[in-house]
């Protein structure tokens, strides 16, 4: 019997998001070098806001229900104010490779929470693959050569670290509210939010402000803010509201691929034969976990329910 194309969807829009948010890495490199990253961060939560009032017109018709209004507040503050403050930190102190592979132990932290909080199953399939994929992915990045743009790596890697932790109740929450809300309205609150919460920032001692409008900080700041902020996240919302947070926190495990790639291709990079294994790894994982094509396997975590 053949699949319905809508159930291809959501994971063709994960896909799309991740490759974006690999992207991402390399983008807020380039704008670091030459602006301070609050002046890129909040310039990014401007562009995206912009774009959104354009969505105006049909947010109008929303009612926001007044037990949400804390989990907007919760879903904002943990992404994107604290993830990005504590990711700009990371990217100061770790390479965009470094920083991209700890973004491996987020699916590991959501299927765990999910779990335990929203009462989803875990199938015995879904959890090898997911093992298999971080395996991969942790490969991919070992085999890499020891970049020099990361003078304090532990550090920044902790900063990474804190920002999944962050993601990880981010993914909780939209889980919940996607219930209630459009996807695109949920993004449109988040940029808004996070415009609001950087402003303050700028007017920092240590935070210097850009006195000429350069090419490519710019440029990298415009991606940001309208590919990487205001669709990577549209379409990771309206994934959510159509998978599991289980399955769809496998697709994760491709953003360490996709900067890699793109490294190459950008900061001629090359690959070692370590790195190819680990991305075919990678992908292996993310296929195993999905299992497009067959019934659910057993239960593997129980149930809880959600209270």
């Amino acid at each position: 019997m053949h699949q319905h194309p809508s159930h291809l969807l959501p994971p063709l829009c994960l896909v799309l998001a991740m490759f974006l948010w690999g992207s991402s890495f390399i983008a807020m490199k380039l704008a670091f070098q030459d602006y301070h990253p609050m002046v890129v961060i909040f310039g990014r939560m401007v562009v995206a806001s912009l774009a959104f009032l354009c969505f105006l017109p049909r947010f109008q018709a929303i009612r926001i229900r007044r037990q949400d209004w804390y989990l907007l507040v919760v879903m904002a503050v943990s992404e994107p104010c604290l993830y990005f403050f504590f990711e700009a930190l990371a990217l100061q102190n770790t390479s965009a490779s470094q920083a991209s592979l700890i973004t491996t132990m987020l699916p590991l932290l959501i299927t765990i929470a999910s779990v335990y909080f929203l009462g989803e199953r875990s199938s015995k399939q879904t959890v090898i693959g997911l093992l298999l994929a971080m395996g991969g992915a942790i490969i991919l990045s070992l085999g890499g050569e020891v970049s020099q743009q990361a003078p304090a790596p532990i550090i920044g890697n902790f900063y990474e670290f804190m920002s999944m932790l962050c993601a990880t109740v981010y993914t909780l929450t939209i889980k919940r509210l996607t219930i209630h809300y459009p996807a695109l309205f949920l993004t449109a609150i988040q940029a808004w939010i996070g415009a609001l919460f950087f402003a303050p920032f700028l007017m920092l001692p240590q935070v210097p402000l850009p006195h000429s409008f350069l090419l490519i900080p710019m440029s990298a700041i415009l991606y940001l803010g309208l590919a990487v902020t205001l669709v990577a996240y549209s379409l990771y919302n309206f994934a959510l509201s159509r998978m599991e947070a289980t399955k769809s926190s496998i697709f994760i495990t491709l953003i360490p691929l996709f900067t890699l790639l793109l490294s190459r291709i950008l900061l001629q990079e090359s690959f070692t034969l370590l790195q190819y294994i680990g991305g075919f790894t990678l992908f292996s994982g993310v296929i195993v976990s999905q299992d497009f094509f067959h019934p659910p396997a057993k239960v593997f975590f129980s149930d809880r329910k959600y209270h």
